[in-house]
């Protein structure tokens, strides 16, 4: 008789569970107009969608909030000096980044807000970051792996030598990305942004 096959047993605890249990809570939540209408408190994992007539996002559009254009996450204010990852959630991290990915949208000249959804769920601050990379993984969202920067802020002066995001180049507006080198056409963003939607 042959060797029986390794089974890997169930881990309701590994990591990739725990990451699939959050995102499912996330997906599970009604999709809204960007930003939410009330403010809220709390640091969590967002997901946003477009269903505008952009054409080079058409595969994406007709999905109607299935599939997000860009997944990110907002963490509480102080976490990146190393406070307590399990307290809880203090202030509107989360809230806050909606609005502030809501302005960029309104200053793109070919963008309009009323063509944006998003999904958001406040989470326990120690689970955020492993959240949104399965969200990034999993969906890998355009404005996430092919069109970088729509989640950047202005570097300021001292660092005006920095390329224009990609993002900036086909959704002009920004006043702080006009500012920057464009290192890419539109076209040849354009051309990447459709490849990678076919595959």
């Amino acid at each position: 008789m042959g060797e029986h096959p390794v089974v890997e047993p169930y881990d309701p605890l590994s990591y990739d569970n725990l990451a699939q249990s959050v995102v499912g809570a996330l997906m599970a939540q009604t999709p809204q107009r960007l930003p939410p209408s009330e403010p809220f408190e709390g640091s969590g994992v967002y997901a946003i969608y477009y269903l505008g007539g952009f054409r080079a996002y058409n595969p994406i559009a007709l999905r109607d909030c299935t599939h997000p254009i860009y997944v990110g996450k907002a963490i509480p204010t102080g976490a990146r000096k190393g406070s307590d990852a399990g307290a809880p959630p203090g202030g509107s991290p989360l809230y806050r980044r909606l609005r502030e990915h809501a302005e960029s949208i309104t200053q793109a000249r070919n963008l309009a807000l009323d063509d944006f959804r998003c999904r958001y769920l406040v989470v326990v601050p120690v689970w955020i970051t492993l959240a949104e990379r399965f969200l990034v993984s999993h969906y890998r969202p355009v404005w996430n792996v092919t069109v970088d920067g729509f989640g950047n802020h202005d570097p300021g002066r001292g660092r005006r030598n920095m390329r224009r995001p990609l993002w900036d180049i086909i959704h002009p507006g920004r006043p702080w990305a006009a500012k920057l080198r464009a290192a890419h056409t539109a076209q040849d963003v354009l051309a990447t942004v459709e490849e990678f939607l076919k595959s």
